[in-house]
Order: C-alpha cells, then sequence, then structure tokens
C-alpha cells in the first residue's frame, strides 16, 4: 500500500504543507462534490444577496471555488489565503486584477479596504486549530468590515453522538474506492480527517487534515466578543430550518450599523 501523507501527529500539520501543489491541482472537481451545480449555486446566490452591492472578502479562497463565480455576479471579490500552491491554481482561472488575494493567515492579515461582506465557507473556519486563533479570525473579520456588515460562516455541527465511549474514530463515508473517517481528540475538540482512496490495483493514497470543532453556541460567544449579533443561523444555503437534526448550518453575524 503506497500512501502519502502529511505528519503523524495531527497538531503538528501546517496547512502550508498539507495544502500542497499536488493537493491543489487536484482540488476541482468541476460539477460534482462541492461544486455540483445544486450545492455551489446556492452558496453563490445567498452570498451575492448578503453583500447587498459591496464588496466582498473571502478568508481561505483557495482555488476560487465560490469566488469566481460570485465575482462572474458582478460582487467585488478580494481573498485571503495561506498556501501559496492554492492561489496559483487560482490564478488558472482568473488574474489578479479580476481576484486580488494577499497571502497570509486569515485570522491576523490586514487587506486594505472596506468591505460589506467577509465570509469564510465549508468549514474553513476549523482549520485554525486552537480557540484563540479562532476568535482572532472574528476580530479580523470585524476590523475589515464597514458598519452594519456581515460575517458569514458554514460549518459543520459535530455529531459526536455516533462517538461510543472509549471509541476515537468514526466512519463518516464509504463507497467504492473511498473511505472517510475522523479520529477525535474530545478533550481539546480536536479531529483529523482521514480521506483513503484506493484505485483498481488496490493501492491506497492518504490524506489527511486537522481542525478544530467549534459547537453553535461557541460560535456565537466569539462573535460577541468581536463586537457581532447573530442575524440567521439556517441549515443550509437554500434558508432550511436549522435543528438539531442539522449537521452543518450558515451563520450570519453582522456589525451593528453605527
Amino acid at each position: 500500500m503506497d500512501i502519502a501523507h502529511p505528519d503523524d501527529h495531527g497538531e503538528r500539520m501546517r496547512q502550508q504543507e498539507i495544502w500542497n501543489d499536488d493537493v491543489a491541482k487536484g482540488y476541482d472537481t468541476p460539477g460534482t462534490g462541492m461544486f455540483a451545480p445544486e450545492v455551489l449555486g446556492p452558496a453563490v446566490d445567498r452570498l451575492a444577496e448578503l453583500a447587498e452591492g459591496g464588496r466582498a472578502l473571502e478568508f481561505a479562497i483557495g482555488t476560487g471555488r465560490v469566488a469566481v463565480p460570485l465575482a462572474e455576479r458582478g460582487v467585488p471579490v478580494t481573498g485571503v489565503e495561506l498556501a501559496p500552491a492554492m492561489i496559483a491554481q487560482l490564478r488558472t482561472k482568473v488574474g489578479e486584477a479580476v481576484i486580488p488575494v494577499v497571502e497570509g493567515d486569515m485570522a491576523t492579515v490586514v487587506v486594505p479596504g472596506d468591505y460589506t461582506l467577509v465570509y469564510l465557507v465549508y468549514n474553513t473556519i476549523s482549520n485554525l486549530l486552537t480557540q484563540a486563533e479562532q476568535v482572532e479570525c472574528f476580530r479580523n473579520a470585524a476590523r475589515h468590515l464597514a458598519p452594519g456588515g456581515r460575517f458569514v460562516i458554514e460549518l459543520w455541527v459535530p455529531d459526536l453522538r455516533k462517538l461510543p465511549p472509549g471509541q476515537q474514530a468514526v466512519v463518516f463515508a464509504s463507497e467504492p474506492g473511498y473511505i472517510g473517517l475522523d479520529t477525535v481528540d474530545v478533550l481539546r475538540q480536536h479531529v483529523v480527517s482521514h480521506h483513503f482512496r484506493f484505485d483498481d490495483s488496490g493501492r491506497a493514497e492518504l490524506f489527511r487534515s486537522p481542525h478544530r470543532y467549534i459547537w453553535p453556541a461557541e460560535l456565537d460567544l466569539m462573535a460577541q466578543l468581536a463586537g457581532f449579533e447573530l442575524e440567521s443561523r439556517h441549515a443550509d444555503w437554500t434558508g432550511a430550518e436549522f435543528t438539531a437534526e442539522s449537521r452543518s448550518h450558515v451563520s450570519v453575524y453582522r456589525l451593528p450599523t453605527t
């Protein structure tokens, strides 16, 4: 079995090393997965509405999955991205004049200008592995927003009910050619996601990424510390009701208008 993976210890995985050239080149799956029209379309529609004609800033812009179609809708988009390989992949789609990108940490980097919308999609805030960094991310979003501006976060809800006492891993996906499982450290709220992909010969490649999960109530407190109020929370981008059974949420936080 050939296995390609980052450092054996999730807490030591560096995001720049995880999101390397090989991952960036294979990240886009046009028309399927998170690039499927039924997944991407509602997200772009909602973000365009929330921008209210102003400028948008995407933290962890990646390869531009959301930013490119949002910019095509007429919303001026600027990005922040830590991994040079992901920026390079974005540049195969659009130039700097269309979507400017500042390389750096979304919790600390400062981008010129004021924005009506800052957004973080597809669980990316969990790539910050400490509570302190996540709090700073909220403060950094507030720093870039004009009065009344919004910070939007798409995030999964930890499903620890699937984790029996004494068990440290849970399978979240199993299909031909692919197995996904999470190992969980409940003391530190850390998860390492393991993605096993098998080819026809039976050889496997492993990609892993570390995360710090955040409960919705904890996320709301982080928002309050940065001066935000919760404006809305739904189970998805289409506005479905958020319930105790929802496995993810789209939360919209807003700064005071004055």
